[in-house]
């Protein structure tokens, strides 16, 4: 058998006998390092299976110490006394030992539901019902022009106040005497201006008009409003239309019941 291997020289062999001495040396160190770390994980196990088992002594000894009998026994809820003894343990001679007496809890006393809350009907009122009404009265007030007006309504009567000689702010200042019982009224005719017309005070007898209609308001809300006239005049000596009289000014006897079947067609109509 040839040996292909050549022989080593002197100083190949020293320099492989010191490689391997170093990796010898090294390995060694590693062994040391190892044994090291096993005892160090020995010990903290050792330690903890010895924690373990003192908390499970520990455990077990509350567990043993505290009465089952007491949490099942007992029907009523225990609350601790307000008065606290203090009693020498026995067979000791040490400290005083605190002992607290449980006391049963008195029943609280059944109460009947609270009742319920009253109620209370409260009645509504439309305001403006009335003059859904069918018996409801009508007035029909004015000056002179109204004097001989006699209107009807289906159900209810109508009313006529006559003012001779007044102007707007005389018919507003009467009001308040005939709508004093406002809720009777379903409707009120103002026929004045005739006496406001003459004086030429156009922006005058608006301003007049406006404090009449809100005075009816302010008396009876309810009560609806309707502004009639004022009639066209005609002057002494002139040919005049048969509705009117010889003055010119007042409705005739067929003006006046022109005038009032006008005044009932519209009354009816609201």
């Amino acid at each position: 058998m040839v040996n292909l291997c050549p022989p080593l020289s002197a100083g190949e062999d020293t320099f492989e006998l010191h490689s391997l001495q170093l990796e010898l040396e090294a390995v060694e160190k590693q062994i040391q390092e190892l044994l090291g770390r096993q005892t160090e994980l020995r010990e903290r196990r050792a330690a903890l299976e010895s924690f373990r088992v003192s908390i499970q002594r520990d455990t077990n000894t509350l567990t043993t110490s505290t009465p089952c009998a007491s949490l099942h026994r007992s029907r009523a809820p225990w609350t601790r006394s307000s008065q606290v003894s203090f009693t020498p343990a026995p067979g000791h001679h040490g400290p005083w030992v605190q002992q607290q007496r449980k006391t049963r809890a008195r029943p609280r006393p059944r109460t009947s539901p609270p009742p319920p809350p009253p109620v209370f009907e409260i009645s509504t009122r439309n305001c403006f019902a009335p003059l859904r009404e069918t018996e409801r009265d009508a007035v029909i007030v004015g000056d002179s022009i109204v004097r001989y007006v006699r209107a009807t309504l289906a159900k209810g009567k109508v009313h006529t106040h006559c003012f001779p000689g007044a102007r707007v702010v005389d018919v507003s200042a009467q009001i308040p005497a005939i709508l004093k019982n406002g809720e009777s009224v379903g409707a009120i005719v103002l026929h004045a201006g005739v006496n406001d017309i003459k004086l030429r005070q156009t922006e005058v007898l608006k301003r007049d008009f406006s404090s009449l209609i809100e005075t009816v308001r302010s008396t009876s809300p309810v009560t609806r409003i309707i502004v009639s006239g004022p009639l066209p005049t005609y002057r002494r000596g002139h040919e005049s239309p048969g509705l009117f009289r010889a003055d010119g000014l007042h409705p005739s006897r067929v003006g006046a019941e022109l005038l009032s079947d006008n005044i009932s067609r519209t009354l009816r109509s609201i």
